[in-house]
């Protein structure tokens, strides 16, 4: 059940509900400011949403501000204090980008995508290809926009023309180009996770090139669900297996075959849990070491909550 606050105007502006844990706050805070970054989408609508989205995350991500909002609203922060930040402080913060002011302007501009990744290929690990669309210095002319000594000095307006334009650039100086980016996808990765590709955005003459950013963002799957690296699923058992213990069949997500067994003589009740150890996702940069596998039994014909019990279980 939703908590009551006076305001919801920050939460519907992330997206979330009012009870949204740190964890979905900060998911719904990628996903918005990615939409909205003024460098991905120019405009004054985007700028001032993306700055509105800041300017949430930054009162709801902290506790303090956070029980200020909620009891009287913006008025209560007015009155409270809070924030200090701005919407890029907030945003480098949260991406991990973290660079000062200076550094991004003699930088060209990073670019960001958004790349939807299974559970199964966070739990084998896998590579995933980009294709992404960006402008490079051109090479007929080295980013000149024409040939050696063709660049002069308006005498009038004191600003640089081109004479004899590159037939390749038409002295633009740069042209565009497709490259295809390998995206490894490491065991244990998840969502909200970043994989930099340095110094592999768009030219330009005079400037370091940026970053292209690949945010991870996890698919839901269709039988586990994933709460840091432990996995949970729900387990349906008929009435006769309740009663007198089962024996259920899991496929891993790397396609091996689990073995659930109950003891002899164990009556399962709706909502037991059991718990197999290492039979999670495995650790990032650390796979050999994996989570728990934990099982809810969903039995319709017993409305009684169980406890937490030993499992009995093998891998074929």
């Amino acid at each position: 059940m939703s908590k009551t606050v006076k305001d919801t105007k920050f939460y519907d502006l992330l997206g979330v509900q009012p009870d949204a844990t740190e964890a979905e706050l900060k998911k719904a805070y990628r996903k918005m400011a990615l939409k909205y970054h003024p460098d991905k989408n120019p405009g004054s609508e985007n700028e001032e949403k993306f700055k509105s989205i800041a300017q949430a995350y930054e009162v709801l991500s902290n506790e303090k501000t956070r029980e200020l909002y909620d009891k009287g609203g913006e008025e209560a922060l007015k009155e409270g204090g809070g924030g200090g930040h701005s919407a890029m402080d907030i945003f480098d913060i949260v991406f991990g980008m973290g660079r000062d002011k200076r550094s991004r302007e003699k930088r060209t501009k990073d670019m960001m995508y958004q790349l939807r990744v299974s559970l199964d290929e966070m739990y084998n690990g896998s590579k995933r290809k980009l294709a992404i669309q960006r402008n490079v210095i051109c090479s007929a002319c080295q980013g000149k926009g024409g040939k050696e000594g063709a660049v002069r000095t308006c005498t009038v307006c004191d600003g640089q023309g081109t004479r004899d334009k590159c037939k390749e650039c038409y002295g633009h100086k740069v042209v565009s180009d497709k490259k295809i980016l390998e995206v490894h996808v490491d065991k244990g990765m998840k969502d909200g996770d970043k994989v930099t590709f340095r110094g592999e955005s768009t030219q330009q003459p005079g400037y370091e090139t940026g970053d292209v950013l690949i945010f991870l963002e996890e698919s839901e799957h269709h039988l586990f669900k994933r709460k840091d690296t432990d996995l949970f699923m729900t387990l349906d058992v008929n009435l006769a297996e309740a009663l007198t213990g089962c024996k259920k069949i899991i496929t891993t997500l790397d396609d091996r075959k689990l073995v659930v067994q109950t003891l002899p003589g164990e009556v399962i009740k709706h909502g037991d849990v059991k718990v197999v150890l290492n039979e999670g996702m495995p650790q990032y940069r650390n796979p050999f070491d994996k989570g728990r596998l934990v099982i809810k039994f969903n039995d319709e014909s017993d409305g009684h909550m169980g406890g937490a019990r030993t499992v009995q279980c093998q891998t074929q």
